[in-house]
């Protein structure tokens, strides 16, 4: 008994699946994906780019030692030095590098959070895909046994002389093609699953594992969606708000307004203090070498004429700023379009899941109709399969609309940076 127990576990834990929804989906494709990894990569290397420019404000320290031998006296000959400048003011030249840095850093953020808002919005494309095609094959399901039913009526009518064969050949040929439709439906779930994997970052060529869902109750799907509360107003000034691309650009400009700050400092002179200190050991030639010299002063470098190429320098980072600004501009009405349209169509697919519910209800009504019509002799097959037919399609219509729905959801929250 304990034997038949063990081969029972060990074969339900070779056959087990691992259960997923929507949100743990989207924490494995921020563990795994490969994109989200480079777009971090980049922005922790441009922080060691804003550290590298911020140590302009600190001192520069340089030690030099040698030994060797003089030509005088052949004498020996060790030599350290040690050296040291500081920036005392450039008028803005570090300060601007160094923002300049910082803003290209904080570009980098925005255009990583930005990715990481693409993925959660395509996992949950993917996830409701999959749910699609798994509702969709519960009604190709459905299909194919109303239509081994009809098949086994129209035998039976067939045999007892109310029918023609024709109605039985009919009702083969819909079972048949019920049948190729759920087969279609079974691979396209497969399919839909493959693109899961990719968007989520399953790497592994065996990996064993379910979305998790729930079964429909489609007479009363409508009543159950989830609401987006915001208006369409509120919808754009939230996006104008969050939107990673509008704080991208928005860094963008402030690192173009760095960078004509340095075009800007190089009108202007360079003041820093440097000091050294030397340290020498000779032994024949100690009484006509110190063996300890320093200095310290204060320094001016100014570049008083180059030739034009200051004055072009500053002008080209002012023209860059002007065109940042124009780029956000174009950005601000791509945001504003994506949202409207973002936002249009989640109440177009609220209204068709309304609507394909209340179709769904007539088309079943009317399936019904058909059905006695069909056995009291008032008409003919070809009423009865369509009528049928109408059914499945405006069922198969509402679990597409259902999910369409939520997949526009998933859309609009990442056009406004929800």
């Amino acid at each position: 008994m304990n034997k038949l127990l063990l081969i029972i576990l060990l074969a339900l834990s070779i056959d087990a699946k691992d259960i997923y929804n929507v949100d743990k989906l989207v924490l494995e494709a921020l563990k795994n994906s490969p994109d989200l990894h480079i777009g971090s990569s980049k922005y922790e290397a441009s922080k060691s780019r804003y550290d590298n420019a911020f140590s302009g404000y600190l001192p520069k320290i340089d030690l030099h030692i040698n030994a060797g031998q003089t030509s005088m006296s052949n004498d020996t000959l060790l030599l350290g030095k040690l050296t040291l400048k500081q920036i005392i003011y450039d008028f803005g030249q570090t300060g601007g590098n160094v923002d300049s840095f910082k803003y290209d850093s904080e570009s980098y953020l925005y255009s990583n959070e930005q990715i990481i808002s693409d993925k959660k919005r395509d996992v949950k494309t993917a996830y409701y895909q999959v749910l699609q095609s798994i509702a969709l094959i519960n009604v190709h399901k459905e299909n194919v046994k109303l239509n081994e039913i009809q098949l086994y009526r129209s035998k039976k009518y067939f045999e007892a002389g109310i029918r023609t064969k024709i109605d039985v050949s009919d009702a083969k040929v819909e079972l048949i093609k019920s049948n190729l439709d759920l087969k279609k439906s079974l691979y396209n779930l497969k399919l839909s699953y493959a693109d899961l994997d990719e968007v989520v970052g399953f790497i592994e060529v065996d990996k064993k594992y379910e979305v998790y869902s729930k079964e429909l109750t489609l007479e009363t799907i409508y009543e159950s969606l989830t609401d987006y509360n915001l208006t369409l107003i509120d919808s754009i000034n939230f996006a104008y708000k969050n939107r990673y691309e509008l704080k991208k650009n928005l860094s963008n400009i402030n690192s173009a307004m760095a960078s004509s700050e340095i075009a800007s400092s190089k009108y202007y002179p360079q003041l820093y203090f440097n000091a050294d200190y030397t340290k020498q050991e000779v032994d024949k030639l100690k009484n006509f070498i110190p063996e300890e010299q320093w200095n310290a002063m204060l320094n001016l470098d100014w570049n008083i004429y180059q030739g034009g190429a200051t004055s072009a320098y500053t002008q080209e980072k002012k023209i860059q700023i002007n065109i940042s600004k124009l780029q956000l501009q174009k950005i601000k009405l791509s945001v504003k379009k994506d949202t409207t349209q973002a936002y249009i169509n989640v109440h177009k697919m609220k209204d068709s899941v309304e609507l394909s519910q209340n179709l769904l209800e007539v088309s079943k009504e009317k399936f019904g109709q058909a059905q006695q019509r069909y056995e009291y002799g008032l008409s003919d097959y070809i009423e009865l399969q369509q009528s049928r037919q109408g059914y499945i399609d405006a069922k198969s219509s509402l679990v597409i609309d259902y999910y369409s729905y939520y997949e526009a959801i998933a859309i609009l929250d990442n056009a406004i940076g929800k």
